[in-house]
């Protein structure tokens, strides 16, 4: 038995949608719809007219979204006369499917005969109308609000499926001057608007006497839209368009453009239907302004962070540097932070050591995510170039731009009160590698050594710039080896997410440490990027924008050259006197700098004798300790040597504490921990060092030493 035999037994038939608007009959589902009963295509407004106006609308949507989502598509028909009167229900089900034809929705028709199904039959026509009405009207109102540009609001007033009468062509108008231009059109083809495209508000066109008058035009027949405007019905003709609507769109009492809505199928407009345009189009009137209005923001946004955030400039010799700035999702997207790059002058009267060719590097975050914010950084940032041109040292420079900032804000009227910003500089010579940091109560830079270890390079700093105009801000001083990597941020790229400091380093530390070793400085900056943000879509304008806490800016700069076959890791850090606090972040260098050593027991030794060494200098000395860590690769394994120095001539002796003395073990620890230990006299002071082998009881490097009483 055939299944088309099975199908007419069942008095069910067969239907095919095409994606292009055709739909195809079988016999029974022709006579289901009170249709001609041969087989055959017939047009969309054949179907149309048979199936209730508000049951129209519902299929519409239905079909609309089994084709976007391969779903399927299930509705109840009410087929109806010439005159209206409901003959039928008839339940439809089909699906896509894909075939020589392109896609299509195949499906079937049968009609009910349950009780409910009568009932229905038997509901009056207004009421579903009405509820229909209003349920569209609510989804459109919150499609049209939720619509961020003037495209997006065009593609969501295309896809309203109005209940009964849903256009298919779309247009609409602003105005220019005395001119009367297309913004966007929806149901045409390419080149169909050119016409139309720029006219004088005086010309014979409906829409230009929309615009003119403030009043709405209903065309219900071609013969109509003739009658009225010969002079322009000649280029609407080519359309074949049956009726159309063009309807005012106005705010705060002013006409900003007009609204065309065409049909292929008669329309009477009734009053009900003629609410329902006017509703939606007051509805685009105010979602194009406002879409307008941030698209304006945006751009005036956009054009201020390219004004105030410069390009890094390439070709520097033996430099690479990569730079991203991304902008919280509040607001105007552009605030407080920024960096930038500076060449330096060379010779001549410019501060002595310095070589030609040197650049320095800024970056800072102004407090607040404002305009004032933005134009404060603006300020700043032209200041510190102005300053570091002038041939200042890191330390001078950062302590005019104090002054500066607390000079402009401390008078400025600003109900916050007066703002401060943070901030690095830093000086940077290519042919040397030595580095010159500044920091005004900055995150500390990071450096990627040349095999991969990271380490976050602990500076000294002073107070927030604009705070206390009188602020000094030491320098810290350092070398960048060839094949390293520095890296200096705000505290956005470290803190988003509930992260603090700490926890922001170890995200990115991850990051850094996987970077691939043919991976460009370009790549390592997005990668850093995604780590805090995720996909790109969560970074870049767009529907989660919104999840961006705060901005972001990032430098990074690699030292270009061949590092040696084994590299040495070092790093280097001051602890004052008033600086205790200090102590852990040099436990936590070592840490770093043994990241992969061999025996943790070795690593956890090494912290414990940095910090008894450095705790010694400042509750016996007056000065401050400086901590020198290297890691260097000797035959058969690696070396650790730590050597922390102070300004004091008094040598260390080693004593024997009672068994509740608070001092007194360091150096007994050493004795027991070192594999090799000692104390140099110097010129100026006194260097106390220690030695780890990796492997533990292995010979003593050639200069080792056993010890000193």
């Amino acid at each position: 038995m055939r299944i088309e035999d099975v199908l007419v037994a069942l008095a069910t038939g067969v239907w095919r949608w095409d994606h292009s608007g055709t739909i195809t009959l079988d016999a029974v589902a022709a006579r289901l719809l009170e249709l001609p009963g041969d087989p055959d295509e017939v047009p969309l407004s054949a179907v149309r007219a048979r199936i209730h106006p508000v049951d129209w609308g519902e299929l519409d949507a239905v079909v609309t979204r089994a084709f976007a989502e391969d779903t399927v598509a299930e509705a109840r028909l009410r087929i109806t006369d010439a005159t209206g009167r409901v003959l039928r229900i008839v339940r439809s089900r089909g699906r896509s499917s894909a075939g020589d034809g392109g896609v299509a929705l195949v499906g079937t028709l049968q009609e009910v005969t349950d009780q409910s199904g009568a009932a229905a039959a038997r509901a009056p026509v207004t009421g579903d109308w009405r509820r229909s009405r209003e349920a569209f009207l609510l989804d459109a109102g919150r499609a049209l609000a939720e619509a961020r540009s003037t495209e997006e609001v065009l593609r969501v007033s295309a896809s309203l499926s109005m209940p009964g009468f849903s256009p298919d062509g779309l247009a609409v108008f602003g105005i220019s001057g005395d001119r009367l231009t297309i913004v966007g059109h929806h149901g045409h083809g390419a080149g169909d608007d050119e016409p139309f495209a720029d006219m004088p508000l005086d010309t014979d066109y409906p829409a230009a006497e929309v615009v003119r008058t403030g009043r709405a035009i209903y065309l219900p027949s071609p013969a109509g839209y003739r009658s009225r405007f010969p002079v322009t019905w000649p280029l609407a003709r080519r359309f074949g368009r049956e009726s159309w609507a063009f309807l005012p769109l106005i705010v705060a009492g002013r006409t900003m453009g007009a609204w065309m809505a065409a049909f292929r199928h008669p329309v009477s407009f009734t009053p009900d239907e003629r609410s329902v345009l006017t509703t939606v189009a007051r509805m685009l009137a105010q979602a194009l302004t406002r879409a307008g209005a941030a698209e304006s923001e945006r751009e005036l946004s956009l054009g201020l962070q390219r004004t105030m955030l410069p390009t890094v400039t390439p070709g520097i010799p033996g430099v690479t540097v990569a730079a991203r700035y991304v902008p919280t999702g509040g607001g105007l997207q552009v605030g407080g932070d920024w960096y930038d790059m500076i060449p330096l002058p060379g010779g001549g009267a410019t501060r002595a050591g310095r070589s030609r060719g040197n650049i320095a590097l800024v970056i800072g975050d102004v407090q607040g995510h404002d305009v004032r914010a933005a134009g404060l950084m603006g300020q700043l940032r032209i200041a510190l170039r102005a300053y570091a041109s002038e041939g200042h040292s890191p330390d001078a420079v950062l302590s005019r731009a104090s002054r500066f900032l607390h000079g402009i804000t401390d008078t400025a009227e600003d109900d916050d009160g007066p703002r401060f910003a943070t901030c690095l500089y830093l000086e940077f010579d290519p042919a040397t590698g030595v580095v010159e940091i500044a920091r005004a109560g900055h995150p500390d830079p990071g450096v990627v050594t040349a095999d991969g270890t990271v380490l976050l390079r602990a500076t000294e700093g002073g107070l927030p710039l604009g705070i206390d105009p009188d602020t000094d801000y030491p320098t810290t001083r350092f070398v960048l080896e060839a094949g390293e990597t520095l890296l200096i941020c705000t505290d956005g790229l470290l803190e988003t997410g509930g992260h603090d400091l700490d926890t922001g380093w170890a995200r990115l530390r991850g990051v850094l440490e996987r970077r691939r070793a043919d991976g460009s400085l370009e790549e390592l900056a997005d990668d850093l990027v995604r780590a805090v943000h995720g996909p790109t879509s969560h970074y870049t304008t767009g529907p989660l924008a919104d999840r961006r806490e705060d901005d972001i800016a990032l430098l990074l700069l690699t030292r270009e050259g061949r590092p040696s076959r084994r590299p040495t890791r070092r790093t280097a850090m001051s602890v004052g006197q008033a600086e205790p606090e200090r102590i852990s972040a040099a436990r936590r260098q070592v840490r770093e700098l043994l990241h992969d050593w061999a025996d943790p027991e070795q690593v956890d030794s090494a912290v414990l004798m940095v910090s008894e060494m450095a705790t010694n200098v400042l509750v016996h000395t007056d000065g401050t300790a400086l901590l020198v860590a290297e890691v260097h690769h000797t035959d058969p394994a690696r070396r650790l040597r730590v050597e922390v120095s102070d300004t004091s001539d008094e040598l260390p002796h080693r004593r024997r504490p009672g068994e509740m003395a608070s001092s007194g073990r360091g150096l007994v620890l050493m004795e027991m921990l070192a594999d090799a230990w000692g104390v140099d006299p110097r010129g100026t002071g006194k260097s106390i060092w220690f030695e780890l082998y990796e492997t533990s009881g292995g010979p003593a490097p050639e200069g080792g030493g056993d010890g000193v009483p």
